[in-house]
Formats: structure tokens, sequence, C-alpha cells
């Protein structure tokens, strides 16, 4: 067992195959690089959208805990009108019942974002994420800050005993129609039973979850 001291607690990590997890790093790469180049052209009209829908930024950097409990800085297309972040805190405070801040009919959501969320396009530009190490294709999702306050502690912190995805085992179980629980669980499943060959399957069940926009908000 590995142990990592970070935010002040100490981290009892599983040790993985060091073979597996550079063949892991090695797919992230490749496919994350390919996919840059290949959707270049629908990256482009993406920008150009948005900049014309609404005023802000095309791309929104979003600070959020990964590996480690690492803070990074998490790439998306905006969806929200410009300054949402700035009322993270406040709704956070009014879901203190809930782990993970997801509202649903986020009244914060432009048009165009509600669109681009249904289908998942605006995690395209986390490829660069994923490219420079940040995040890999598939692990637990990348955390707010706020969530990390809420998140239960002790053993459960083993999610960050990887790096977190753009996809994962809870987003091709139902994404936002699970119950905190059970996104917490599937996390942990994630990492206590990883294999390369299981990324494979969830990678390949991604692209279905994807075109069906089942459970997205």
């Amino acid at each position: 067992m590995e142990q990592v001291a970070d935010w002040g607690w100490t981290l009892d990590f599983p040790r993985t195959r060091r073979s597996a997890l550079f063949a892991k790093r090695v797919l992230d790469v490749l496919v994350s690089a390919t996919l840059l180049v290949v959707l270049a052209p629908l990256l482009l009209a993406l920008a150009g959208a948005i900049r014309l829908s609404s005023r802000g930024p095309v791309i929104f950097v979003q600070r959020r805990i990964g590996y480690r409990c690492a803070d990074f800085g998490m790439y998306k297309f905006r969806t929200m009108v410009d300054g949402a972040e700035r009322q993270e805190e406040r709704l956070a405070g009014e879901r203190a019942d809930s782990t993970f801040l997801k509202i649903q009919h986020d009244p914060r959501v432009t048009p165009l974002g509600r669109a681009l969320r249904r289908f998942s396009v605006d995690e395209l530009p986390q490829l660069i994420n994923v490219l420079r190490g940040d995040m890999s294709l598939l692990g637990p999702r990348p955390l707010l800050r706020s969530d990390l306050h809420r998140y239960p502690r002790a053993s459960l912190m083993r999610r960050f005993a990887m790096k977190p995805g753009i996809s994962g085992l809870w987003q091709v179980s139902g994404r936002s129609l699970l119950p905190d629980v059970d996104r917490i669980r599937l996390d942990i499943d994630y990492v206590d039973n990883w294999s390369f060959t299981r990324d494979l399957i969830i990678l390949a069940r991604t692209v279905p979850v994807v075109v069906t926009a089942r459970g997205a908000v």
C-alpha cells in the first residue's frame, strides 16, 4: 500500500501494475491527440457559436480536485452565463444535503449550453487536460472544491488514487440519474477493480450513452 499525505489526510492507495498504467497513459495520449485533430473543425464551429450566442469566454477553466487531491484547471466549453461560477458557493450551501453540486434545470445554463450539455459536447476541451496529464479518458470525475469539503473521508478517499476521467463507471451507469451514494460507490469500485481491459469496456459503453444523452442535465 502506498501512503500519500495530502490536504491533511493520509490516503491508502492500492498498488496497480505499472505496465498496465503505462498502457493506460499511452491510450490516453493517442486517443486524445487523434480526437483533437479529427474534431478540430467541430471545435472551431462550437467556439464560434458560443462566442456569438452569449457574452463571455468560449473556454471556461474551472478549478477541480483530481489525482492525489491535486488542484488543477479543467477546461470546458462555457455553457453558463458569464460569472456563473461566483454563485457556486451559495448554491452549494442551499444543497448541503448533497455531496455533488449537480442541479437539474440550472437557471445559469444558456440555451446553447443546454444543447451542448445534453450530448456532453462541452466536455471535449478536456481532451487537452488528458493530453497534458491532468486527467485520463476514464476515471472518477474530478470534484469541485465545494464537493470535496462534503465528501466522505477515511477509506473512501482512495478514489483519488487514480487520475480523474472525462468518462467513468458511473457516467455509463446512469450519469446524473444516480443518487450520490451510488456515484461514490461506483468511483470506489472503479479504483479498486481497475484494469486496462475494463477501461476498454467502459470506453466502448461511453459512446451509446453520449449519443442517447441518457442521464444528462
